[in-house]
């Protein structure tokens, strides 16, 4: 992982829960941690990360995540066994 991957796992960690965090950094980071990403129709987008499976839509028009996806995310890395 990247330096960069490293910043955006922390800051999906952070509390209070942050917003605004790029989608691109978030895909970025989950392939580097070894996710398989599988496209979905639309905006959805599966992820499989030690043999846990999630969903989550791209965000559009804006390219950031709000809280709730974030949280998302969070609870997929913790079920895949991953922390910062």
């Amino acid at each position: 992982m990247t330096g960069k991957h490293r910043k955006t796992l922390k800051e999906l960690f952070h509390d209070p829960v942050k917003s605004g965090i790029a989608w691109d950094d978030i895909e970025s980071m989950l392939m580097a941690l070894g996710a398989e990403r599988f496209e979905g129709s639309g905006s959805r987008v599966r992820f499989l990360l030690n043999g846990i499976k999630a969903v989550f839509h791209r965000p559009h028009p804006q390219k950031e995540t709000d809280k709730g996806a974030v949280k998302s995310v969070r609870r997929f890395l913790q079920e895949g066994g991953i922390r910062p």
